[in-house]
């Protein structure tokens, strides 16, 4: 039997219903539907083809230019002026009103005939009646210039861009001001003229609020030390006050004043008779570590910076076995130097071997304040007088009270002849050791007027 024959056979024995004949005949004359409209859409698109089109990345890619460009830095020059940009605060474009002849701006800069480096950029309107106004002298300007600008040309004939350096105070705010309404004040009025304690208050405020916690507490000292200062000698710690009487002791008929530290005529000891914490303040000690910190790191002190007085006797440091006592005999020696280098500092016959000195801020400050310096940065006679009674005192504490005066003599560019008087203004008495003279300091102190007698 037949394939054909033998497959009619098992149709006869298993026949299929309609219905699902019918289903078959659906699905087949889809299928036909189907691939009709894809033969259609194919003849279609041979027919009428679609033009292609590049992807949106390749057309942008392919429409960049790749430009060679020569670049130069210009600086400002002394006869032209440098670039300004003026921008408006408020937002406001002159160019986009509506009408034409408003939008027409002119611009101006003008320069002070006194001061040349003041400059004010106005920007005027056609028909308005307000101006646009700016300088480099104040508001925004006169701010710390923090940030450097600059401004770059590109020419595209010469393919060429030039980049031109803009100062901090060449960005000027612009501001509108009314004709005949906005009047500018006085530049003089604007700068309020402030007291000397208005100045201390604000810097005070804005290193409070600014400032790290080192610099606040280096603020505090020096507000401490200043106000120490402008009680004069008399120095006040706590509720603690330097003997009065003793500041009010008349002194001999060749000086006018007795210029000498705080002191205490009651002492029992040197020690006590200048008190050396109303001479060095406890905040100043953290200033004073030069000379221990050099000779802690095994180097030797150069002769050329340090007093000869502190140099031949830095070998006592080695001698002091407590660091406490090392540390504040080495203070000690760093106050003397600084002393002495402000002496010089302020003389006509020292100042070159001052110059390269640096000394802390908060010494320098007191210095100047008890010592008063003046105008023409020259200490008064009276005040030389006190910076070397504070100096010779500090000699008695480094040499046990028992002080050679021949060396400090010459670091003050005095002879020994000419230092004995002071020491005695202190109080002083003089021994011979050896044909030497020392300096000592009995107590109590006593004070003795020499005058001179009559012919």
């Amino acid at each position: 039997m037949g394939k054909k024959e033998k497959k009619k056979k098992l149709d006869e024995e298993n026949p299929i219903p309609y219905e699902e004949e019918a289903e078959n005949e659906k699905q087949k004359g889809e299928e036909e539907t189907l691939m009709g409209k894809k033969e259609k859409k194919k003849k279609m698109d041979v027919e009428n083809p679609i033009p292609y089109e590049e992807p949106e990345n390749e057309k942008q890619k392919g429409e960049e230019e790749t430009l060679t460009v020569k670049m130069q830095t210009l600086s400002s020059e002394p006869d032209k002026i440098s670039p300004i940009v003026g921008y408006f605060a408020s937002g406001y474009d002159p160019l986009t009103t509506n009408s034409a002849q408003q939008s027409e701006a002119t611009v101006r800069v003008y320069r002070n005939t006194k001061r040349s480096n003041r400059l004010q950029l106005t920007v005027s309107q056609n028909g308005s009646p307000v101006d646009f106004v700016g300088t480099n002298y104040s508001g925004e300007a006169t701010a710390p210039q923090l940030c450097n600008y600059a401004i770059g040309v590109f020419d595209k004939e010469s393919q060429t861009l030039k980049i031109v350096p803009i100062a901090g105070n060449k960005v000027i705010r612009l501001d509108p001001k009314v004709a005949g309404v906005d009047i500018p004040e006085d530049e003089n009025m604007e700068k309020k003229q402030l007291t000397a304690e208005e100045k201390a208050q604000k810097t005070r405020a804005l290193t409070e609020m600014y400032s790290n916690k080192k610099s606040i507490r280096k603020a505090k000292k020096l507000d401490t030390l200043r106000e120490q200062a402008d009680a004069g000698a008399q120095h006040v710690e706590g509720n603690e006050l330097i003997n009065q009487e003793a500041l009010n002791i008349a002194i001999t008929a060749t000086d006018g004043g007795r210029n000498i530290p705080p002191h205490d005529l009651a002492a029992t000891t040197p020690q006590a008779a200048y008190p050396l914490d109303k001479i060095i303040a406890k905040g100043e000690w953290d200033y004073l570590s030069d000379i221990f910190d050099v000779l802690e790191a095994g180097e030797s002190i150069p002769l050329d910076v340090f007093p000869s007085f502190v140099c031949n006797r830095t070998y006592k440091l080695a001698d002091i076995k407590d660091e406490t006592q090392k540390r504040r005999m080495a203070g000690i020696f760093s106050y003397i130097t600084h002393l002495v280098k402000f002496k010089d500092k302020h003389s006509l016959d020292g100042i070159s071997s001052a110059k390269h000195h640096k000394i802390p801020g908060m010494l320098a400050q007191k210095f100047s304040s008890l010592f008063g310096v003046s105008v023409s940065k020259r200490l008064p006679a009276e005040k030389i007088d006190l910076l070397i009674s504070y100096v010779l005192v500090l000699t008695l504490y480094a040499d046990n009270f028992r002080s050679d005066p021949s060396d400090i003599a010459k670091d003050l560019r005095m002879s020994v002849g000419d230092l004995r008087p002071r020491f005695e203004l202190l109080g002083c008495k003089f021994v011979h050791e050896k044909r030497v003279p020392l300096a000592t300091l009995p107590v109590p102190l006593q004070f003795i007027i020499k005058r001179k007698r009559r012919r």
